[in-house]
């Protein structure tokens, strides 16, 4: 089966809200993108982003192969700007995570519908994970002081709940929409104050924003996947 029967094929489990809604969004984020004169990579990852969200919350296991060049292309705009934390998170930590959720998620497929099972954390590993996480966020905070990155409370919080959001991800847990919401919130305020002092990355700004909005989107999904 070649990649285009592939996608679509993997389309037909969208619903038509779904479609719609991708359709709409791909088209302002390019229409905002060309008004506003933005970075050409900054608005391929976007597309890469929101893509990679949507297959992601549907279960799909190719979500992490268009994640592997979102990760790159995001990488490259985080330098550019100075959140070396963000840098350094999705060149060493999200690119390697990308293989192994692929290899994870493959082992975990309902034939049916081509789509993960879905888990849930016990109460004791939420709050393990949750002091892990705030320790790491933490050290982040003082590295970044020490390099001179930009916004470095943001930043570190923002790379250190996003270790965990992925974790959660390969782990197929619902918990990961919680965390994912909370860091794309944190990230809509960090890269709305760039583009306030002048940079020009409109498209990534609206890709967290979509971000935001299907992270809450898909916990309602995933939740009514487990009761049933």
């Amino acid at each position: 089966m070649n990649l285009i029967n592939y996608l679509k094929n993997e389309i037909e489990f969208f619903t038509k809200a779904e479609k719609i809604f991708y359709a709409i969004v791909i088209l302002s984020v390019i229409t905002i993108s060309i008004l506003t004169k933005d970075s050409k990579i900054a608005l391929i990852s976007a597309i890469c982003g929101i893509t990679y969200t949507l297959f992601a919350g549907k279960g799909k296991v190719y979500c992490y192969y268009i994640g592997l060049t979102g990760t790159f292309l995001y990488c490259l705009i985080a330098y550019k700007n100075g959140f070396y934390g963000n840098m350094a998170l999705y060149g060493l930590y999200f690119f390697p995570m990308q293989v192994i959720g692929i290899l994870k998620w493959k082992k975990h497929l309902n034939k049916e519908k081509n789509e993960i099972y879905k888990t849930k954390l016990r109460n004791k590993e939420r709050v393990l994970y949750l002091i892990l996480t705030m320790l790491i966020s933490c050290i982040i905070y003082e590295v970044l002081k020490l390099s001179g990155g930009e916004n470095p409370i943001m930043d570190s919080f923002v790379t250190g709940f996003s270790v965990l959001g992925q974790f959660l991800t390969v782990k197929r847990c619902i918990e990961q929409w919680y965390i994912w919401s909370l860091v794309n919130l944190v990230s809509v305020i960090m890269w709305l104050i760039a583009c306030i002092q002048g940079a020009n990355y409109i498209a990534t700004l609206i890709m967290w924003l979509i971000y935001l909005i299907l992270g809450i989107y898909f916990y309602f999904k995933w939740k009514k996947d487990l009761i049933h």
